[in-house]
């Protein structure tokens, strides 16, 4: 199998792009190295050159996900930074948002869970949580200021991603009753979540 380049020099780009869809089609047990190299027309060594497993590949996947959303919630801290009412709104639309654009990484990001695959390393994993963080800092501000009211504000967030995981799952599956508009979906969901934990006066 040649190994001249047909990506432009950015072989690494084509092995993540390649893994991303062909995990979401076909499985994690059906992936190999032989198939991701196949797909792109490498020899397996070559990937091989860029990752040390089809766990590791993963595993980078995750994490670029991850730091894709991070992006977009910091363009939001950066946008609300003194009014946390409107910051947890738009950092909840823009969680739905990235899910429905980005329904590969979604996938693999939150609900690829293959049992034999080697334990996320714990560098990735703390700079995934600090998505689950930033949603906490807005509700520990808006605490502190009295429009939210929460008693731990850590537990809270992780209360809202549920809950917006669950909204995003149900429509990448086409699972919302067809009778029900999308977008009024979303508004109702988001804005449920947004009354569990505001003050009353504020809401």
């Amino acid at each position: 199998m040649s190994d001249a380049s047909p990506h432009n020099g950015d072989l690494r780009r084509a092995i993540l792009d390649t893994t991303r869809r062909l995990l979401v089609k076909k499985g994690y047990h059906n992936l190999s190295m032989r198939k991701i190299a196949q797909s792109i027309n490498y020899s397996a060594t070559s990937i091989y050159l860029h990752f040390d497993s089809k766990d590791a590949l993963l595993h980078a996947l995750i994490d670029e996900g991850m730091q894709r959303l991070y992006d977009a919630f910091s363009d939001i801290v950066s946008a609300f930074d003194d009014e946390p009412v409107a910051r947890l709104r738009a950092l909840c639309e823009q969680f739905i948002t990235f899910g429905l654009e980005n329904p590969e990484y979604y996938e693999i990001m939150f609900q690829l869970r293959p049992e034999q695959m080697e334990r996320y390393p714990a560098e990735k994993y703390r700079r995934a949580r600090r998505n689950l963080d930033t949603i906490a800092e807005a509700l520990a501000e808006g605490a502190e200021t009295g429009v939210f009211a929460v008693e731990d504000a850590r537990v809270a967030a992780s209360a809202i991603w549920a809950s917006l995981h669950g909204t995003v799952s149900l429509l990448i599956a086409e699972r919302v009753d067809i009778r029900i508009d999308r977008s009024d979906f979303i508004e109702t969901a988001i804005r449920q979540t947004l009354r569990s934990y505001t003050v009353p006066s504020v809401a």
